[in-house]
């Protein structure tokens, strides 16, 4: 009966060896070649998360916003006017409760009885407490806001100390739409008695639809409501916008068309364009 003859234990050492070094060089040429993939993912992954902050009115972020609305056609008058808007936000700390400060200083050009006026507006400073909703993605604010007289023309500013309420809400879960509201009220409570009074409520919904790349459509028109004089105004919106970064800041441009689908009362404006550049740091 023959025998099985056996390899030199030289010859098994040499296809053990040149397995192993396949193995070996398999492995680091799949590293090799899925690493970079992973980088890539990852970076997506973190230039959509900050596409969909970009626009949310209660991030963990410094901001400072310069925006502007051009008003092509108001109601009771054959004039244009302008509104700019000069913002800035910052979350803050207080004995464990965590807040959002924002201020907003318009400059406004209004057609006036006789002529355009033009003027820094009303300072608006809201502070928002932020609510733990237990999703890191969705953000509800609540608290006080208070307007104070800074107009420097008279047809620029109310002439009246005001007070009242502001809500936000923003979800942020998913990476492709994002949605939220801005919701506010406010009355009159000291200033020129000369003046008229104001008690005045604001709803801002928004929606953001991300398209890659940074760019996204975008809707956030402001719906008003004046409980003095029962006048209103309803825009819808529709525009595009672009988030880039660089370093540690985040920018955000846009421009955003309005027109009035419902208004009552003279001053309302039937058509405007938004525009805007946000930065975050």
């Amino acid at each position: 009966m023959g025998t099985t003859p056996k390899m030199p234990s030289t010859t098994l050492a040499s296809t053990r060896d040149l397995l192993n070094g396949f193995c070996i060089s398999f492995f680091i040429v799949l590293g090799v070649s899925t690493a970079p993939g992973n980088r890539v993912a990852a970076q997506e992954n973190d230039a959509a998360s900050a596409a969909a902050q970009a626009n949310n009115p209660l991030a963990n972020f410094k901001a400072i916003n310069v925006q502007n609305y051009y008003i092509g056609d108001i109601s009771g008058t054959d004039q244009t006017g302008n509104q700019f808007w000069l913002r800035y936000a910052q979350p803050v700390s207080l004995g464990g409760s965590n807040w959002i400060l924002r201020a907003s200083l318009p400059v406004n050009s209004f057609p006036g009885p006789d002529e355009k006026s033009t003027g820094v507006g009303d300072l608006n400073v809201f502070a928002a407490y932020l609510i733990n909703t237990g999703n890191p993605a969705l953000s509800f604010g609540v608290g006080p806001q208070l307007t104070a007289p800074t107009g420097s023309t008279d047809g620029s500013g109310s002439k009246k100390w005001s007070a009242g309420i502001a809500n936000v809400l923003f979800n942020a879960s998913s990476p492709k739409f994002q949605y939220g509201y801005l919701l506010t009220w406010q009355a009159s409570f000291a200033g020129d008695s000369d003046a008229k009074d104001v008690n005045i409520g604001a709803f801002q919904p928004f929606l953001f639809y991300q398209l890659g790349g940074g760019t996204y459509l975008r809707s956030a028109p402001i719906m008003t409501y004046d409980f003095e004089t029962d006048s209103y105004n309803v825009p819808i919106g529709l525009g595009v916008g672009q988030v880039f970064g660089k370093k540690e800041i985040t920018y955000n441009v846009f421009v955003e068309p309005q027109y009035s689908v419902a208004s009552r009362g003279s001053g309302q404006a039937k058509w405007q364009i938004f525009a805007g550049f946000n930065t975050q740091f």
